[in-house]
């Protein structure tokens, strides 16, 4: 009985040990790991050799951030890079065999996003966390304070720069690419517009840099944007296609929008159109959210019809309407959202005017034109633009009262001439 139990052992732990090797035999390679500071963030990149399981979760007093990495094991020669950014240092080692564990120190507390990337011509499968610095809550109060005081507000305009980083877009005949012309005209779109009375503009991305879909239009909310504009180079297989366009979110993608809302639980407890939806029955959430949806599907349309007017004043369009198509990016639910085709890339002449900087300029200036015939047909409320029509509100009816009572003085003394002498 005993010498069976041994064998059985032997034949036990034989067989785990061959599991073991196995195991190690399909883990993926963790071969090289860097840290890339960016004004909005800090990105942490791991390269690897094939697909993984992860998890990652923060631990308080003090701050850090902790990364396990199943099935994984390091490459021969890896070694972690020093803390940059608001990385005050990085540590790795064996969790449990066959899993790895890389912990980030920090200074303070930070909100992480990660991501994992397929195989492209630049590489193989890459590991993405983003850091990015929490506000601390007085800070925050302060600002908000302040925010409620400074009446009439800016209006806010989101600009995401398309594609980026290991997304390139579309490539021209000539070599350009679609990320750099479209972070070059954003960079003018913003500066013009903070130029501008009453507005204000945040950039999704100011460098050369990998952003999701859904996150771009997320960054729009978290800014609390009035409008957000996603910048593309449009590209076709011939190089005869020419002209802008202007794009908002087709039903069926808005539709497919509020399915995932109401379906994931995160959502509910946010803010959709000024109203949390978190303690709403079914019903009643989807009726909001179709209401806050109908409403920003409208806004949509109105300003996209003044960016196209603008664009065509400085050249041709593709059509000359307004498309819609299920884009991702334009499905913030309470966001008007538009996406600009500035031109297409794959026609020489275009891709010549779209690595222009003055070209460029002059196609930020166009879009901007249309944004602000937009705000001032519809100024959102407590902003700039809502007091300026006010004003001028005020200002016609003072000119209309002047001139009655002017009109009303002048018959009077009509009046007085045509009455007969006593």
């Amino acid at each position: 009985m005993r010498g069976g139990f041994r064998e059985r052992m032997m034949i036990w732990g034989g067989g785990a040990l061959l599991l073991a090797l196995g195991l190690v035999a399909r883990a993926a390679e963790v071969r090289a790991m860097r840290i890339d500071p960016t004004p909005d963030f800090t990105r942490v990149t791991f390269e690897l050799s094939g697909p993984l399981d992860y998890k990652l979760f923060a631990i308080a007093n003090p701050d850090r951030i902790v990364l396990d990495l199943h099935a994984a094991r390091f490459a021969a020669g890896f070694a972690a890079p020093a803390g940059d950014g608001l990385l005050k240092g990085v540590r790795t080692g064996q969790r449990d065999p066959g899993d790895l564990r890389v912990v980030f120190d920090l200074d303070h507390g930070v909100r992480p996003q990660s991501f994992l990337l397929p195989p492209n011509e630049d590489g193989g499968y890459r590991l993405v966390v983003d850091l990015y610095k929490k506000e601390k809550s007085r800070i925050a109060a302060v600002k908000n304070a302040r925010a409620l005081e400074a009446k009439p507000r800016d209006v806010v305009v989101a600009i995401d720069a398309g594609h980026g980083g290991v997304d390139p877009g579309a490539i021209g005949a000539g070599g350009a690419r679609e990320k750099n012309i479209t972070l070059a005209v954003a960079r003018d779109l913003k500066r013009l517009i903070d130029r501008q009375p009453g507005m204000s503009a945040v950039l999704t991305r100011d460098g050369d840099y990998f952003l999701p879909l859904k996150e771009r239009y997320q960054k729009a909310r978290a800014a609390k944007a009035d409008l957000f504009i996603s910048i593309h180079a449009d590209a076709y297989t011939s190089g005869d296609a020419s002209g802008s366009s202007v794009w908002m979110l087709s039903p069926r993608g808005a539709s497919s929008e509020a399915a995932r809302w109401l379906a994931e639980r995160e959502n509910r407890a946010d803010l959709v159109g000024g109203v949390s939806l978190e303690n709403k029955d079914d019903t009643l959430a989807a009726v909001l959210l179709d209401l806050s949806q109908s409403a920003t599907l409208e806004a949509s349309g109105a300003v996209a019809e003044q960016v196209l007017r603008a664009l065509a004043r400085i050249g041709p369009t593709h059509r000359g309407y307004v498309e819609k198509a299920n884009f991702v990016v334009l499905r913030s639910p309470d966001v008007p959202s538009i996406l600009v085709e500035t031109a297409f890339i794959t026609n020489p002449a275009e891709e010549r005017r779209l690595t222009n900087a003055q070209q460029q300029e002059k196609l930020a200036a166009a879009i901007l034109d249309g944004v602000r015939e937009y705000f001032r047909a519809a100024p959102p409320p407590g902003s700039w633009f809502a007091a300026n029509a006010r004003k001028d509100k005020l200002r016609v009816a003072a000119t209309r009262a002047a001139a009655d009572d002017s009109a009303d003085a002048t018959l009077d003394q009509h009046a007085v001439a045509r009455a007969p002498s006593s």
